[in-house]
C-alpha cells in the first residue's frame, strides 16, 4: 500500500541456465506507470495500461467480461492521479502490479477488480458506499477486507489490528487474503528506498505473518518469492553466499538435472505415457536449506524434477515407470495425491539415485494439481460460485477452500484474545506452527491440528470451553494423559466429566500447544485465581468447601465414615488405615502344622492357582503362581510347598483402581464396594500424577466367587478406567 515504494533491495536473483517451460516475461512497471499518464483513454476502449493484465486474464478465462476491469481501471487512475510513490514513479503501478500478479496467477474478474480498486478507500476520497454503488457489494467486502485502519483511532494497535480485521474478512471470503498477499509481494520487490530499519520491520512482519498464510493458503508462487527477499533483507550475507553457489553452479560444464531428465523423457516415451519433464530450479532460501542440512552441495541439489501429466492415474504410471527403470530411493516417496496436505496441495514425491551417488528429487503431478500447488486457493476461481459439472464430480472429496480448518480455528481463538498485544503474539505463534495433522474421533469425524498438538488441544478443537470438563483421552483405543502427544491419523476418544463442577489445571498450560486451548484455559484461571494450584482435576480428590466436610470448619485431619471404617484425610490425600494381615484359614499346605500366610504382595483368594514358600519360623506363605515374587524366589533355588485351597469361602483381598481425577470419584467408588456387600478394610490414594490417581483397597468378601462381580462394577464407576488385583514390587518374607 502507500507505504512502500520502488528500487528493488537487492539485485535480481540468479537461476541456473537449464531448460524450463517457456513463461510470459516480466513486465516493465515503469513502463507501466508512463502509460497510465496518458489518461484512461476513451470510454469503449481498454486503456493500454491495462493491456498486460487483460493478456494474463483472458489466458486463463478466455470468455471473461473485461467491461469491469475498464472501468475499476478508469476509478483507481483517475483516484491516484497526482499521488506518488516515494521512488517517484506513479502511484498508479503499483494497484496495477498487484493486479498483473493475481491475473498472471489465475484471479478471477472480481478479485482483479478489487485488486485495482483496494488502496482507493485508505489513499483516496474514494468511499465504500461508492465501490458498493459502481461495482456491487462482493468487490465492496473485498476492498474493505483489505482497508487499513486509522492509526490516529487505533495508535499503535493499528497494525494487529488490521490484520485481525483481515483474517476475519478472510474467513467469510479467502479472496481478501489472496489481494493482501500480491499486494505483499510488491511492496516487497520495491522495498529498497525505505530506510533499513523499516524494511527490516516489514520484513519481520512478512516472515512471520504473511509467508505462513501464503503456504496456508497454498499459495506457493508468491510465498516462494517473499522468501527470498526476506531473506536478502534480514540475512544479507547468507544472501549473497547463497546467490554465489547458484552463480557457481550455473557455470559448471555437466548438469546430472538435465541428464536426469533426459533419461526421464526417453522412459515415458517409450512407456507411452504422455508427460512433461521440467526442471524447477530452487528458490534461494531452499538451496540455503540445502546447504545447511547436506553441505557441500552438488549438482543434483540445485533443483528438482517436475513430471507433469493430464490424469491422475498417470501420475502413478509415471511413478512405476522411473522405479522399474531408474533406482529409486523409497525412504524418499511421498503420496499427497491420496492424502493431500491441508493447504490442497497434491502430488507424487519420489527420488532417484545416479550413478555417482548424486539423489534427484521427482515431482509427479497434473496440469490441474500444478496449477493449485502454485496458485492454491487463487487458481481455484470464484470459490463461491457454483462449480461446473465436470469440477464438481472430479474435486467433490476435496477440502472446502472457503473455510479452511486452520482459518476456523484461527477465527475462534482471535474471539476470545482479550487485547491487540495477545492477539498479534499469539497469531505469529500459531502461523509458526506450520504442518497440520489430522486425527480422528470415534464418530468418524476428524479433527485438524497443528503437529504437536496433545489432547488437552484435541478436547479444546472439538469441545471448546466444555474441554474443562475433560478428565482423560484414549488414543487408538488406549488410555492416554492428556499430556499425550498425537500423531497423523490417530484415534481420539475424548472422556468428559458428568460434574459440571469440572475445572482445568494450572498443569494443562504446558501441555496446550494451539492457541484456542491456551486463550480458554488462561481465561478460565485468571477468572478463578484460587483455584489453579489445587482443583479438583490436578488432585482427583473430592475437593471439599469447609461447609462440605464432615468436620464442618474445612480443617486439615477430617474424619469421613464409609461403609463402616474411618478414614482420615489430610493435604488433599487419604492414609491408609493400619492394615490387617489377610486371612488365610481357607489356605491348606503340605506341611501339617505349619502356620499359613496369605502373601500382601499378590493377596491370593480362591480360586487362584497358588503355590508356597517357607520362610523363617516354619511359616508358609501362599502366593498366586503369576507372581512376580514366585519367579525371583524360584530363581534363587527356593523350595515350592504345595498349597491348596480349603472349603470356607471368605477372603481378604487388595484391588487396585486406575482412574482420572474428578470431584466425588472416591464416594462413588466406595458406594460401589458397599453395594457389592463387601468390607473395606483400608484404602490409600496415591497423590496424583498427570490427572491419574490410584487408589488401593484392601477389601473382606464374603464369598471370593463375588470378586469377578465387585470388579466389574468398580469399573463401571465413571471415570475409572480399570481394576485389577494388586502387584507389589518385593515378596512377602
Amino acid at each position: 500500500m502507500s507505504t512502500e515504494a520502488t528500487n528493488p533491495a537487492t539485485p535480481g536473483p540468479v537461476v541456473p541456465t537449464v531448460a524450463r517451460r517457456k513463461a510470459r516475461p516480466r513486465i516493465d512497471l515503469r513502463r507501466l506507470g508512463r502509460a497510465a499518464l496518458l489518461g484512461p483513454g476513451a470510454r469503449d476502449k481498454l486503456p493500454d495500461a491495462i493491456g498486460h493484465v487483460a493478456e494474463a486474464h483472458r489466458a486463463h478465462y478466455p470468455d471473461a467480461d473485461l467491461e469491469p476491469l475498464r472501468r475499476a481501471y478508469v476509478l483507481a487512475e483517475s483516484s491516484h492521479r497526482g499521488q506518488m510513490r516515494k521512488s517517484g514513479e506513479p502511484y498508479i503501478t503499483h494497484p496495477l502490479a498487484v493486479t498483473l500478479i493475481l491475473a498472471e496467477l489465475g484471479a478471477e474478474t472480481t478479485t482483479l477488480t478489487a485488486s485495482l480498486l483496494h488502496d482507493t478507500v485508505e489513499d483516496t476520497d474514494v468511499t465504500l458506499d461508492q465501490v458498493r454503488e459502481e461495482f456491487g457489494e462482493e468487490v465492496r467486502y473485498l476492498v474493505d477486507g483489505v482497508t487499513k485502519l486509522e492509526k490516529v483511532e487505533y495508535g499503535a494497535a493499528a497494525e494487529s489490528e488490521t490484520f485481525r480485521k483481515m483474517l476475519v474478512a478472510t474467513g467469510n471470503d479467502v479472496r481478501v487474503m489472496s489481494i493482501k498477499l500480491a499486494d505483499r509481494l510488491h511492496n516487497m520487490r520495491t522495498l529498497g528506498v525505505m530506510r533499513p530499519e523499516k524494511q527490516a520491520r516489514i520484513a519481520k512482519v512478512t516472515m512471520d505473518v504473511l509467508i505462513p498464510l501464503a503456504e496456508r493458503l497454498g499459495v506457493q508462487a508468491l510465498k516462494t518469492e517473499m522468501e527470498d527477499l526476506v531473506f536478502a533483507i534480514l540475512h544479507p550475507e547468507e544472501y549473497e553466499h547463497t546467490r554465489e553457489l547458484i552463480a557457481d553452479n550455473a557455470r559448471r560444464p555437466d548438469d546430472p538435472l538435465a541428464e536426469v531428465s533426459d533419461e526421464a523423457r526417453a522412459v515415458l516415451r517409450e512407456a507411452g505415457i504422455q508427460a512433461e519433464v521440467l526442471i524447477r530450479p530452487r528458490h534461494f532460501v531452499s538451496v540455503h536449506r540445502v546447504a545447511r542440512k547436506r553441505g557441500q552441495l552438488r549438482g543434483a541439489d540445485f533443483g528438482r524434477l517436475l513430471v507433469l501429466v493430464n490424469e491422475d492415474a498417470d501420475c502413478y504410471g509415471v511413478l512405476g515407470e522411473l522405479h522399474t527403470c531408474m533406482t529409486p530411493v523409497v525412504s524418499e516417496f511421498k503420496d499427497f495425491i491420496a492424502v493431500p496436505k491441508f493447504n490442497l496441495y497434491q502430488s507424487l514425491h519420489t527420488a532417484v539415485a545416479r550413478a555417482d551417488g548424486q539423489v534427484v528429487e521427482v515431482l509427479i503431478r497434473t496440469h490441474q494439481m500444478h496449477k493449485v500447488a502454485e496458485a492454491g486457493v487463487i487458481a481455484l476461481g470464484n470459490p463461491y460460485a457454483p462449480p461446473a459439472e465436470e469440477q464438481a464430480a472430479g474435486d467433490g472429496e476435496r477440502v472446502d477452500p472457503t473455510r479452511p480448518g486452520w482459518l476456523s480455528r484461527l477465527l475462534d481463538w482471535q474471539r476470545a484474545a482479550p487485547d491487540p498485544d495477545t492477539f498479534w503474539s499469539t497469531l505469529r505463534e500459531d502461523l509458526a506452527q506450520d504442518r497440520e495433522i489430522t486425527v480422528f474421533r470415534p464418530d468418524g469425524g476428524t479433527l485438524g491440528l497443528p503437529e504437536g498438538a496433545t489432547c488437552v488441544d484435541a478436547a479444546y478443537a472439538q469441545y471448546g470451553e466444555d474441554a474443562h470438563a475433560c478428565i482423560g483421552a484414549r488414543v487408538n483405543g488406549r488410555l492416554a494423559t492428556l499430556s499425550t502427544v498425537l500423531k497423523d491419523g490417530d484415534t481420539v476418544q475424548l472422556l468428559m466429566g458428568q460434574d459440571p463442577a469440572s475445572e482445568p489445571s494450572r498443569e494443562w498450560l504446558d501441555h496446550a500447544h494451539t492457541p484456542a486451548a491456551r486463550i480458554a484455559i488462561q481465561r478460565w484461571l485468571a477468572a478463578h485465581p484460587d483455584a489453579g494450584e489445587a482443583t479438583a482435576g490436578e488432585t482427583g480428590e473430592e475437593g471439599w468447601s469447609g461447609a462440605e466436610a464432615p468436620g464442618g470448619d474445612g480443617a486439615q485431619g477430617q474424619t469421613e465414615a464409609v461403609a463402616g471404617n474411618t478414614f482420615r484425610s489430610g493435604n488433599g490425600s487419604f492414609a491408609e488405615a493400619p492394615p490387617a494381615r489377610p486371612s488365610a484359614a481357607n489356605a491348606v499346605v503340605d506341611r501339617p502344622g505349619a502356620a499359613v500366610r496369605l502373601a500382601g504382595c499378590c493377596t491370593p483368594v480362591p480360586p487362584d492357582e497358588v503355590t508356597g514358600f517357607a520362610v523363617r519360623g516354619g511359616a508358609v506363605t501362599v502366593h498366586r503362581v503369576e507372581c512376580a515374587g514366585v519367579a525371583r524366589m524360584k530363581s534363587t533355588g527356593r523350595a515350592e510347598v504345595g498349597v491348596r485351597w480349603g472349603d470356607a469361602t471368605e477372603c481378604r483381598v487388595t484391588l487396585v483402581a486406575e482412574s482420572f481425577g474428578r470431584p466425588h470419584l472416591l464416594a462413588d467408588l466406595t458406594e460401589a464396594i458397599a453395594l457389592e456387600g463387601a468390607e473395606i478394610v483400608s484404602a490409600t490414594v496415591a497423590p496424583p500424577t498427570q490427572q491419574r490417581v490410584r487408589h488401593t483397597y484392601t477389601l473382606q468378601l464374603p464369598d471370593a466367587a463375588h470378586l469377578p462381580a465387585l470388579m466389574r462394577a468398580m469399573r463401571n464407576v465413571p471415570g475409572v478406567y480399570d481394576v485389577g488385583r494388586a502387584q507389589h514390587q518385593g515378596p512377602e518374607a
